[in-house]
């Protein structure tokens, strides 16, 4: 998928780092004209591995390449009269500045919204931070394993008899962004009705407390406090149990009758084929010895094996793929979700991932 122009006719300032480059990479894809300001001698996500070739340099950072293709990028010192007063003109002719940047940093020299927003009243200002620009806890440290810790999220991720467990990768930094990209798409909605920009707060551990889905919910219609249970999904409809070459995602307490009989089949359906396991909460309750007597069966069976045959059944299971099986998944290769790039200093064309949506508009 090609660069869009749906943004094309806005301008963005760019002055975050690994917290909200995301946010101002999807709105370059969409067409926006991004203006990445790093501070000399570079921006410090520039230092983040993984490196091309396992070379350890500014220029070879894919992290930093896959979060901001498609913009352009400047040097300034914010702390320099002189650089204030050329990034002052920037903000004159600019849609939205992100920045990521320490509360009070900006305002206190001189860059705060109150005080840009006066030279341009259409500006958005977007500020994303650990836990936000109000008080009590506005200029405490963060960062991605702070905010999974801080917000919840890792209190219900893992092993109920282990330590909490951190999700893979950044993901407060990526949620954050996201919410930082939607607001900022609703407030250049609302600017086209008032004429007026605002000020976008997001917070990381308020990103991060916002995705628990059922965990608050259950606590605040039940007063249930989750508890971890592995790979086991919160209803207890899902499981990821190990076949013969991998792991699948399936269901346990739905379809028992085809799944049975699909097991019996084969002989290894134990006391499973009794008339008691029909009663659904007998089965929730007995949970344990259905994982083991379905998982006994599923080890003698192949991933792809398990996956056709669930599909032509209309089971919702799923094979747990491997990096690799994702990078050759024939559905991705036909949305052409994955995108050859040039890199700007390497001289050579990287592979990295597309925006997730298709629209019908060839704009």
């Amino acid at each position: 998928m090609g660069h869009n122009s749906y943004l094309e006719d806005i301008r963005i300032i760019d002055l975050a780092d690994e917290k909200a480059e995301f946010c101002t990479k999807l709105l370059a894809d969409l067409g926006a004209h991004v203006i990445k300001v790093e501070k000399p001698p570079g921006d410090a996500s520039r230092e983040m591995d993984p490196f091309f070739r396992a070379k350890n340099s500014s220029h070879h950072s894919l992290s930093f390449f896959c979060n901001n293709t498609n913009k352009h990028s400047i040097t300034m010192n914010l702390g320099h009269t002189g650089d204030r007063s050329k990034f002052v003109d920037l903000i004159k002719k600019t849609d939205v500045l992100v920045e990521s940047l320490p509360p009070g940093y900006l305002k206190d020299i001189g860059l705060a919204y109150d005080n840009l927003s006066q030279i341009n009243p259409r500006l958005i200002y977007v500020s994303v931070t650990g836990f936000g620009q109000g008080d009590p806890r506005r200029n405490y440290k963060s960062c991605d394993l702070v905010a999974a810790a801080y917000g919840g999220q890792m209190y219900v991720n893992g092993s109920p008899l282990r330590e909490p467990l951190k999700s893979f990768g950044d993901q407060s930094y990526y949620t954050a962004s996201l919410f930082a990209a939607a607001g900022i798409l609703l407030a250049l909605r609302s600017r086209d009705q008032t004429g007026k920009g605002d000020h976008i707060d997001i917070s990381l551990q308020e990103s991060v407390t916002a995705t628990l889905e059922h965990v608050m919910i259950r606590y605040f219609a039940e007063k249930v406090i989750y508890r971890r249970q592995e790979s086991l999904h919160w209803n207890d409809e899902f499981v990821v149990l190990p076949c013969r070459d991998g792991f699948m995602n399936v269901t346990l307490l739905q379809h028992w009758e085809t799944l049975i009989e699909w097991i019996d089949t084969e002989g290894m359906a134990e006391d499973l084929k009794d008339d008691v396991w029909r009663d659904e909460r007998y089965r929730r309750t007995h949970r344990n010895h259905i994982v083991e007597v379905v998982g006994n069966w599923m080890s003698a069976h192949s991933v792809d094996d398990l996956f056709q045959k669930a599909q032509l059944m209309h089971f919702p299971w799923s094979p747990v793929r491997s990096l690799n099986q994702v990078l050759e998944c024939p559905q991705h290769k036909a949305r052409n979700f994955f995108i050859e790039k040039k890199h700007p200093d390497l001289g050579v064309t990287l592979k990295y991932p597309g925006v997730p949506f298709k629209t019908s508009s060839k704009g």
